[in-house]
């Protein structure tokens, strides 16, 4: 039996979005999600992709041989206001080079953050060559680009590496050729020190929710020192609460890792599975079956802040941040908290002892002398 998926034109945040509308369909569902940049609004009830002019012809092709019918009918041409209005648009032809590299950087695992920042970076440079045929770029047409734009604009350093990492990979992966981004100078990163709260901060915005959910996952970013993707990919067979360990599976750099976790924390937990009886992902949206959105995250962290009057630009990172160091603090060996927080190199953790008070106090001014 067909079943049908409405298409139709809508603006979420001022992006132009295709809504697909059909009625609660688990099977429908399970397909809509797996399709690339797919995302269910929580406000809006209703799934949603962004707007493109090649987006209605990768529908087509997605659902293709399954026994949906996609109904475009009322589905209309938009004119996308972009990011970057004062260059010129992106061509068809480049659009679907791009799709292609996207598919390619699916296939090898890359995650959607990184597959949409480089493909946005591509973007960008093409653009800037006003649609150039690939065959012709070369060297002289990268090195332009980051002193003409990237240079004149004042983007920062991090911004243009990720701009030629992305553009040197896609050339390697579609046109079989590499171009040389050593012809540009590649500024290191500032080595910024981490945002860390005060164990007083932390429990203030921790207590602020009387939702039993919403302080259950800001608790555990906290109380298990984890990114936001590692919560929201979180099971409920990830709690080993006979063990006090937590298993984050395929987290940055598919790695898997085993986090201690506290008979408090397994007790909160116990309370907030009692009260909304998750049935697969260990924190779901409003749909069951389906996991907590990163932006819902986000704004409960927000509204945490307002409650409690923190005006600090705080971020989810900052927790995992605080936990690292307040372990530190507490006497806890490096080697440990590297392991916890899954980093790959010791110098990443290492970056905690410049913001722990532990040693810092124990120092005394010759200005106490005088």
């Amino acid at each position: 039996m067909w079943k049908t998926i409405i298409l139709r034109n809508d603006t979420f945040k001022k992006e132009p979005v295709i809504r697909l509308e059909f009625p609660y369909d688990a099977e429908l569902i399970a397909l809509v999600k797996g399709y690339p940049d797919s995302k269910w609004h929580v406000r809006e009830k209703v799934w949603a992709i962004p707007y493109s002019p090649t987006q209605l012809s990768s529908l087509l092709e997605y659902f293709k041989g399954k026994t949906i019918w996609l109904d475009y009918s009322s589905l209309k041409k938009v004119e996308i206001r972009e990011k970057y209005a004062e260059l010129p648009m992106l061509g068809e032809e480049l659009q679907l080079e791009i799709q292609r590299f996207k598919d390619w950087l699916r296939n090898r695992r890359y995650s959607e953050s990184t597959i949409k920042t480089y493909s946005e970076a591509v973007a960008l440079f093409f653009r800037f060559l006003d649609n150039k045929s690939l065959e012709q770029i070369d060297n002289a047409d990268l090195e332009d680009f980051n002193k003409a734009y990237i240079l004149e604009r004042k983007y920062s350093a991090s911004f243009q590496n990720q701009v030629i990492n992305a553009v040197k990979l896609f050339f390697s992966n579609r046109q079989n050729r590499s171009l040389d981004p050593n012809i540009i100078y590649r500024p290191k990163r500032p080595k910024l020190l981490p945002n860390v709260l005060s164990k007083e901060e932390v429990k203030l915005i921790l207590n602020a929710h009387k939702n039993r959910k919403h302080k259950a996952m800001l608790s555990l970013i906290y109380a298990c020192g984890l990114r936001r993707s590692e919560l929201l990919n979180l099971k409920i067979q990830d709690i080993d609460a006979n063990r006090n360990l937590l298993i984050v599976r395929q987290a940055k750099g598919k790695k898997d890792r085993v986090v201690p976790v506290s008979d408090k924390t397994v007790e909160m937990l116990r309370t907030y599975y009692k009260e909304f009886k998750p049935k697969a992902w260990l924190f779901e949206g409003q749909v069951a079956g389906n996991s907590y959105s990163e932006k819902s995250l986000e704004s409960i962290l927000k509204q945490a802040l307002k409650k409690v009057k923190i005006r600090k630009p705080v971020t989810l990172h900052w927790l995992r941040h605080s936990y690292a160091t307040h372990l530190l603090e507490n006497g806890t060996d490096l080697r440990y908290i590297q392991e916890i927080l899954g980093h790959q190199s010791s110098k990443t953790t290492e970056i905690y002892t410049h913001v722990s008070i532990r040693s810092l106090q124990k120092i005394k001014s010759p200005f106490d002398d005088l």
